[in-house]
């Protein structure tokens, strides 16, 4: 019985990891913290990070927009959230005093930052502006 349960564990645990890696081949936003924050901007040449909380209502009403938009630019841009509850050290790094914060790397360095809820369209221009996506 042992044996039967564990194999049916195992194959469901299976399943799982391989959604997931299909979730990750259409575009989502991976969820980074300060141990792999810096990896992870430097392993990809454009990057977006939305710097958020749970408590704060505007975030919330970016997280879809953010979804989208990992969907729309998949291949050309990355994205990524960042919990400044659960990060204080990367918050104080780049100054995050007001969230929702995005922040802008190309090559693992900071080239812009979008401050506040704003609408997909004017967050979808700046990133291709930023990364010359015309």
């Amino acid at each position: 019985m042992d044996d039967e349960l564990f194999r049916i564990r195992e194959k469901r645990r299976m399943e799982l990891e391989e959604k997931m890696k299909h979730e990750r081949i259409k575009g989502t936003v991976e969820n980074i913290d300060e141990m792999h924050f810096q990896e992870f901007i430097a392993t990809h040449p454009n990057v977006v990070v939305d710097f958020w909380a749970e408590w704060c209502g505007p975030c919330r009403r970016i997280a879809p927009i953010m979804d989208e938009l990992a969907t729309e630019f998949y291949g050309k841009v990355t994205f990524a959230k960042c919990n400044t509850d659960d990060n204080r050290r990367l918050a104080t790094q780049f100054n995050i005093d007001a969230i929702p914060a995005m922040m802008i790397f190309s090559n693992g360095q900071l080239v812009d930052r979008i401050i506040g809820a704003y609408p997909k369209e004017a967050i979808k221009e700046k990133i291709v502006r930023k990364f010359r996506l015309d």
